[in-house]
């Protein structure tokens, strides 16, 4: 009798052991991003100058350990003066008199973009044969549309960008991302042409980068069959 007992929690310990090494895997993340951002435009020249409060939302299409899509709408903050600025943008008045040009913009850009991820390690808790590891960079880059309620502007713009990805729990996923976007307005902060330089193409245009910390959770798990069919 306590052969047979001790055989089957020998049994018990041995299958949970393998199911607890069996790594579930899931078809997308949705989650919450916080972070900062900053312009390069006609008042700001140096990267996170001038750095105010960004925050969105994400959803992350899973392709397989390596690749995923990421779906991203935020909010950013933006602010500026051509007061504060190094370079001098003279003006005259009605008198003849010679002053530095005193324009201010406050607001917000909203951003909706994909990117395409490339992972450069395959992404998983557990390492198991085809060696996930937990923790990996990316690149990214894709198409985003955005609006800026300080100029009443509206344009596309292409994100390009790195991150760090760390999976801290089976379902649990923390990033840093960071994207710059490249856009061909120069309205997005309401001050066009200050130095009488018009905007060609992405030249002298008004771009923004953004880094945010993201917090996901897995769902939609994949189906048993597709999985074994991967492998």
């Amino acid at each position: 009798m306590l052969r047979h007992i001790l055989s089957f929690l020998l049994f018990s310990i041995i299958t949970l052991g393998a199911s607890a090494q069996e790594e579930e895997h899931y078809t997308k993340e949705f989650g919450v991003a916080l972070g900062g951002n900053f312009m390069l435009n006609d008042v700001n020249a140096k990267p996170y100058g001038g750095t105010h409060f960004s925050g969105g939302l994400l959803l992350r299409f899973l392709l397989n350990p390596r690749m995923a899509v990421k779906v991203m709408g935020s909010y950013n903050i933006i602010k500026g003066d051509t007061g504060n600025a190094e370079n001098f943008y003279p003006v005259t008045d009605e008198n003849g008199a010679v002053g530095r040009l005193q324009q201010q913009f406050s607001g917000g850009i909203t951003d909706v973009s994909a990117t395409y991820e490339l992972n450069f390690l395959p992404y998983g808790y557990h390492a198991g044969y085809q060696g996930y590891r937990r923790f990996t960079p990316f690149i990214q880059m894709g198409f985003g549309l955005t609006y800026s309620d300080a100029g009443k502007a509206f344009t596309a713009n292409i994100p390009l960008g790195v991150g760090f990805k760390w999976k801290i729990g089976p379902r649990i996923n923390m990033a840093l991302d960071w994207t710059m976007h490249i856009s061909p307005s120069d309205a997005l902060d309401n001050i066009k042409y200050p130095k009488g330089i018009e905007a060609s193409g992405f030249r002298n245009t008004d771009h923004y980068g953004i880094t945010m910390l993201t917090l996901t959770y897995d769902f939609s798990k994949r189906c048993p069959a597709c999985q074994r069919a991967e492998r």
